[in-house]
């Protein structure tokens, strides 16, 4: 009997990968949110920049949402071209610098297209 596995080559630690990827965009958008909330004056820009990550009810305009779209898939496209090209030592460093500067554009371009709430007060 043949088991479904994945093949010798698989990394078994891509999941983590993903999700330390989505946690560094989470925390990149946070940063990005509490940095507007201050500099506006906002009382509790902790609290208002977090409310501002769940309370993204308004969707993209279309060209808006193609572009992070494509950012997201060249940037996923350029880690896994990084990890493919490396090993050891060199592919974790390598694909860890790759992804946090492709989160880090990623989550900017979303953050200054998003659409701006006022301040709390």
């Amino acid at each position: 009997m043949y088991l479904a596995r994945g093949s010798s080559d698989d990394d078994p630690y891509v999941w983590l990968w993903v999700l330390g990827a989505v946690a560094l965009y989470a925390l990149i958008s946070y940063g990005l949110a509490y940095r507007a909330r201050a500099r506006r004056g906002s009382a509790h820009p902790a609290h208002d920049a977090l409310h501002d990550l769940k309370d993204r009810e308004d969707p993209q305009p279309p060209e808006n949402r193609l572009v992070s779209r494509v950012i997201m898939l060249c940037g996923a496209g350029l880690t896994g071209f990084v990890a493919y090209l490396t090993s050891g030592a060199v592919r974790v460093l390598t694909v860890g610098l790759t992804v946090v500067v492709a989160v880090t554009v990623w989550a900017y371009y979303d953050h200054r297209t998003q659409t701006r709430a006022p301040a709390r007060r």
